[in-house]
């Protein structure tokens, strides 16, 4: 409850000093201040003709999609680099520094390769979140316990058994935290992909409310870009990290 209590308060603020600043000392131009009440009528508009529906149901798929496959590339990445010492030395130093390119700079490669179309908005998500993913993974394994696969090879476990039946639940909360942060490592990705493409989706959005001097409804499409990574993040990610602690008597 308090958290609606300090929302309100913050856009009451945020009101006054559209009126203040704004309206009566003129100390910004209303085409560069946006204003609750601006923002809510944007809003208004937009969902009656749709447009924010559809834009946020193509970024959630293209997003989800995209995450999918970083999962997957991710994963195996992060897997190998572990198993193997030679792949520890040389390809992950060369991961850690991709990882730190703005997904921005996938874009061009994307467009020359695929176009203006799904595809390449795909290629930087998948960019932008997998190399990420990788390290979490490595990362994940590496700080399970030793005494833990000491005692599995005492007890006669196989590779296979160790890796099914103690290193991954071990690493399993710490690989949900990684989880997590590659999907918003993704859903970033995704805007800088719907930036500069023009298919339909929060992105492009964005773009038409810059190109039309609408800073209403370029706020509005931050608050929803906000809005939906935080309900992914507690309706999925939140929830599956306080189960498996829950399992293992962390809370």
């Amino acid at each position: 409850m308090s958290i609606f209590i300090f929302l309100i308060l913050l856009i009451f603020l945020w009101q006054g000093f559209y009126w203040v600043f704004v309206d009566l000392l003129e100390v910004f131009k209303p085409y560069a201040v946006p204003s609750p009440l601006g923002v809510g009528e944007t809003f208004i508009e937009l969902c009656q003709d749709g447009t924010l529906f559809e834009a946020t149901g193509y970024s959630l798929l293209r997003g989800i999609g995209g995450y999918l496959i970083a999962v997957i590339i991710g994963v195996i990445i992060g897997l190998l680099i572990n198993h193997f010492s030679y792949l520890q030395k040389n390809l992950k130093p060369l991961i850690l520094g991709i990882q730190t390119l703005p997904s921005v700079c996938w874009v061009p490669f994307s467009i020359l390769w695929f176009g203006l179309s799904t595809q390449a908005i795909l290629f930087v998500v998948v960019m932008g979140s997998a190399f990420s993913i990788a390290i979490s993974v490595d990362n994940a394994i590496k700080n399970v316990q030793p005494i833990y696969t000491k005692a599995a090879r005492t007890m006669g476990a196989t590779k296979r058994q160790l890796y099914f039946h103690v290193i991954l639940p071990a690493s399993l909360p710490e690989l949900i935290s990684g989880l997590k942060q590659g999907w918003s490592f993704a859903w970033r990705a995704l805007m800088a992909g719907e930036v500069m493409t023009t298919s339909i989706g929060l992105g492009q959005t964005l773009i038409t409310g810059r190109d039309l001097a609408d800073i209403n409804q370029v706020m509005l499409v931050m608050i929803v870009i906000v809005f939906v990574g935080i309900v992914i993040d507690k309706c999925i990610f939140s929830v599956i990290e306080k189960r498996v602690l829950r399992k293992r008597g962390l809370l």
